[in-house]
């Protein structure tokens, strides 16, 4: 049975949508879980977001150029209640872009 999620104060919504969208799919790029997610988003604001996900440890990129990411134990935790987001590292805009 999945706890209820507690997301870290500088999550948004499309963060929680794409941790959903990598653990149903797999491995996906920011431009097709741009065309996955229900919120209008940009495959930019989409890339961004992975990067914030990957300071917090809730995703991976597969590669040197990040153009695919993959979820973590860590993000597989999150979504099923297991782990508090709050208590991992606070992300700034200058260490992940």
């Amino acid at each position: 049975m999945a706890g209820t999620r507690t997301p870290a104060d500088w999550m948004v919504p499309l963060d929680e949508r794409i941790l959903e969208i990598l653990r149903g799919e797999g491995w996906s790029s920011p431009s097709y879980i741009a065309r996955k997610v229900s919120l209008f988003c940009s495959v930019g604001r989409v890339r961004e977001r992975c990067q914030f996900l990957t300071y917090a440890e809730l995703v991976e990129p597969l590669s040197p150029e990040r153009d695919n990411y993959d979820i973590t134990g860590r993000g597989i935790q999150y979504l099923e209640g297991r782990l508090n987001a709050g208590n991992l590292p606070r992300p700034s805009g200058r260490e992940v872009l």
